[in-house]
């Protein structure tokens, strides 16, 4: 079977009546979270991980990637009406956007920011369809060590990719592999800082350590800002569509910023806000409009919200295809796909077809969905900011705590869920990413394995882990992940602090 043959298989299956719906509540869901600032995609699919545990792993994961595509859709409609990111890979959003509603252009700039995400989405999920077959066939050959160099570039990749300090990653990343030596050694049986409880002989509860630094963290670090007062909410006046100077001026940057956006989402050291952040310097050097940027140019909300969506598809790339995540909610997927015990790779595409090809036909089909629930329903989605905080994240910590006790009905897992809560809420406090944290735990135990069976064919052999080709490169990738995040970052928050301070001015 070719690719178009694949993808006709995976429609098949996306179209299935529950498919479609399980596609319909994760898009919803994801356009309110990201509305709704503070509550990301990532926790909420934190959130529905216990709750999903005995659903049918398709539908689950076809839910899990509309809350991703939803909330990448969500998070433009508070940056342009209430200048606050729903997501960090918005912020450019708000710098144009919020200008655009107060000249009482709202309308348009929500418009460009809905048709621009779903051309994006779309290009870039077909891109994925015919891209992930090549990376499948490259990784099919790797062997033991192969294996572990890509566990380094992925846990370098977390540590560099999150957060503004990689030396904080890097931390947050050994606190999960620390995490994961608790329980019972794979290859010698022996029980390993169990400290004599026997609750922790099976080891740490993935599910238990998302659902607490992502929900009960952020719940705890929400409620310790106190009220900062209401926000200021922009109407939308007039029509919520877009003039033919408006098309005429936001087709271009939507193909320019899907095309950085991809690939940038695709990179082990990739990330939304990076795409976004090159996709708004680049319209800045490209308009015919100079005098509009910092006063409400629509390339600068056509382009970055183009980058931002066409990510997420390129995120999907080396999720699926090797089992990497890039980005804090594609860590969260990572544990959906183990609590099914599914490990997303080349295998994944060989043993479970129907589930991959399904999940990514089933993009298409949430993309058309976000785009006719985004402008219609634009006047719904903002009366959720109108939601009291302490109501929702009530709600949150109560939701947290009962899908926890529903899959693990333990006082010991509550006690736990607790803990890493307030581990969550104190690394938020001194600014530790979270994410490290949860691909340490998920991805340590593999690398370990892997490690120590390169070493055993080897017999202790340490240059064993630096003679293969294909593994010399990852771990320079590795080396290079380190750095070019970094470079990027440099340069694109250096054009949007330049905006910034010239915007105040």
């Amino acid at each position: 079977m070719n690719t178009f043959e694949f993808l006709l298989h995976g429609l098949s299956i996306a179209m299935q009546p529950m498919n479609l719906l399980y596609a319909l509540i994760g898009v919803t869901l994801g356009t309110a979270v990201g509305v709704l600032p503070g509550i990301g995609p990532a926790l909420t699919v934190a959130l529905l991980l216990p709750v999903t545990y005995k659903l049918d792993p398709a539908g689950s994961l076809i839910m899990f990637a509309g809350i991703y595509y939803g909330g990448m859709y969500g998070g433009s409609t508070t940056s342009i009406l209430l200048n606050t990111p729903g997501e960090s890979s918005s912020i450019v959003t708000a710098l144009e956007g919020n200008k655009m509603a107060r000249a009482g252009r709202g309308g348009p700039a929500l418009a460009t920011a809905a048709i621009g995400s779903f051309v994006a989405g779309l290009i870039a999920t077909i891109a994925l369809a015919f891209i992930a077959p090549f990376v499948v066939k490259l990784a099919l050959v790797f062997g033991p060590r192969e294996y572990f160099a890509l566990m380094v570039l992925a846990f370098v990749t977390v540590s560099s990719a999150f957060g503004d300090s990689t030396l904080r990653g890097l931390t947050s990343l050994f606190i999960g592999l620390a995490l994961a030596t608790i329980g019972i050694d794979q290859l010698t049986g022996q029980a390993r800082l169990s400290f004599g409880v026997p609750d922790l002989l099976d080891g740490i509860e993935v599910t238990t350590l998302a659902v607490a630094m992502f929900a009960i963290g952020e719940s705890l670090y929400i409620a310790a800002q106190g009220d900062r007062g209401p926000d200021k909410v922009e109407a939308v006046k007039g029509s919520v569509w877009m003039t033919a100077a408006d098309w005429a001026r936001s087709w271009k940057p939507w193909l320019r910023g899907t095309a950085i956006g991809f690939p940038i989402g695709a990179m082990p050291a990739g990330g939304a806000e990076i795409g976004t952040f090159l996709s708004y310097a680049t319209e800045k050097r490209l308009t015919k409009h100079p005098e509009e940027f910092g006063n409400g140019a629509i390339e600068g909300v056509a382009g970055p919200e183009a980058a931002n969506n066409a990510s997420a598809a390129g995120t999907l790339v080396p999720l699926l295809t090797l089992g990497l995540p890039t980005t804090a909610t594609a860590a969260i997927m990572l544990a959906g796909f183990q609590q099914y015990g599914l490990q997303p790779g080349p295998l994944l595409f060989a043993t479970n077809p129907q589930l991959v090809w399904g999940l990514i036909a089933s993009l298409l089909i949430a993309n058309l969905m976000l785009l006719v629930l985004n402008l219609p329903l634009v006047g719904l989605w903002v009366r959720l900011l109108t939601i009291p905080k302490p109501w929702l994240y009530a709600g949150i910590l109560l939701f947290a705590t009962l899908g926890t006790i529903g899959a693990n009905p333990s006082p010991f897992e509550l006690g736990m869920l607790l803990a890493f809560g307030l581990l969550g809420y104190v690394m938020r406090i001194f600014g530790y990413p979270i994410a490290p944290v949860v691909v340490g735990l998920i991805l340590g135990p593999l690398a370990e394995q892997q490690l120590r069976r390169a070493l055993s064919i080897s017999q202790g052999d340490m240059t064993v882990l630096f003679t293969s080709p294909i593994a010399a490169v990852l771990l320079t990738i590795a080396a290079a992940a380190l750095i070019v995040p970094l470079i990027l970052r440099a340069r694109g928050r250096g054009e949007v602090l330049s905006q910034l301070a010239a915007s105040e001015d």
